[in-house]
């Protein structure tokens, strides 16, 4: 059985207490960060293979179904306005299609034709880093897609919860992280989706720093799309360039990013 289905290692839940409740799913969730380190040499790999596919003109596409397919859908997502990066640099797909971000399609992860097909869409080729997450590492949609991939010299990786599994067999750069049964038997979105989650956390935030999108510790290429990051940009500009924020703002609205207003105003006489 798979450990992410075996039993879980509390019972009679519905007994419990609330604090109880909340207890024991701390108690399970600080097993998750222990698990990833014992996965870091394999995480430290794939980080490096998609920056320098990146850095050659290469996208990252993730890839899943359910929760996983979602979590890679947010972490794509949020990699533009972050780092501002080009929309498609980062690609998230669900099995059962963009509907399937808020609601189940039954039976669409089963589909071992679909992933390929979902890839094709995008002209996918050697250049690009394709990763399957799937907490069970026995999702069709994502094995089928890594299948094809291999077929086409298309690098692969995969972040699953289960070792040996058939996910990982297919990845050219597996990321196993065992973090053993669930609070509620079976429910993967608990500790499985925490897991994957800080896995596309590294992996995103790794590459987009090798790949030059944070200067020191700053998001200098976000985007502008609200007044708390205007005004969090504002500050960024003032402390590279030793502007008052009036003046910061102004240089900062001007250019449209930290990195261009702080570039200007070093190579110039503003």
């Amino acid at each position: 059985m798979k450990i992410t289905e075996s039993e879980s290692l509390y019972h009679d839940l519905d007994k419990m207490s609330t604090r109880e409740l909340l207890t024991s799913i701390n108690q399970e969730d600080r097993k998750v960060p222990l698990a990833i380190a014992d996965a870091m040499p394999q995480i430290e790999a794939l980080v490096d293979v998609i920056a320098d596919k990146m850095m050659a003109g290469g996208r990252l596409f993730y890839m899943g179904a359910g929760t996983s397919g979602r979590l890679g859908i947010v972490d794509a997502s949020e990699c533009p306005p972050t780092y501002g990066v080009p929309f498609d640099l980062v690609i998230g797909l669900i099995a059962g299609g963009d509907g399937a971000i808020r609601k189940a399609v039954e039976f669409a992860e089963d589909d071992i034709q679909q992933g390929w097909k979902d890839l094709e869409a995008y002209n996918v080729n050697a250049q690009d880093v394709v990763i399957g997450i799937a907490a069970s590492g026995s999702t069709p949609y994502v094995i089928g897609a890594l299948q094809k991939c291999k077929e086409h010299n298309i690098t692969t990786g995969c972040i699953v919860c289960n070792g040996q599994s058939k996910v990982a067999a297919e990845a050219d750069y597996p990321v196993e992280v065992i973090v053993g049964p669930e609070f509620v038997t079976g429910s993967t979105r608990m500790k499985a989706g925490t897991a994957q989650k800080l896995v596309l956390n590294m992996l995103s935030t790794s590459v987009m720093i090798k790949i030059g999108r944070v200067q020191g510790n700053r998001m200098v290429n976000m985007q502008l799309t609200n007044d708390k990051l205007i005004d969090r940009g504002t500050r960024m500009v003032a402390q590279l360039t030793g502007l008052d924020e009036e003046r910061a703002k102004e240089l900062l609205l001007e250019k449209g990013s930290v990195k261009a207003a702080a570039d200007f105003y070093n190579n110039s006489e503003w």
